[in-house]
């Protein structure tokens, strides 16, 4: 069953490009381990809330966009397997951006199963 991973993080928008760069940069590792698509995406009409919002989960500065990213993979244990790999793959760590354009500490992630896919 297909399996996603799914991202929401505040990213300075002056990063804008270097985010992409860095997005980029990390989809052959993940197509490498069997990911099917990566999608990163900009919001651009995401409201406030009342009670909570985008940028309260990932507590966003007034400079800063919301992304909402996911990685497609064909199932969970080549989503796990990848995620293993590449966490100790000397490789992904010689190509980090010494510096991350986004506060990693404020990202957060999940895996997800679909329970409704209509085209």
């Amino acid at each position: 069953m297909t399996y996603y991973s799914g991202f929401v993080l505040a990213v300075p928008t002056e990063n804008r490009q270097k985010y992409i760069d860095h997005a980029r940069q990390a989809w052959p590792m993940f197509k490498r381990r069997g990911a099917l698509r990566m999608v990163e995406t900009w919001g651009v009409d995401v409201p406030h809330g009342k009670v909570t919002d985008f940028y309260r989960a990932t507590q966003a500065k007034d400079d800063e966009s919301v992304l909402f990213s996911w990685i497609e993979w064909p199932d969970r244990a080549t989503a796990d397997a990848a995620w293993t790999a590449m966490m100790e793959d000397p490789e992904m760590q010689q190509q980090q951006p010494p510096e991350m354009p986004f506060d990693g500490m404020r990202m957060f992630w999940g895996g997800f199963e679909p329970v409704v896919d209509e085209s």
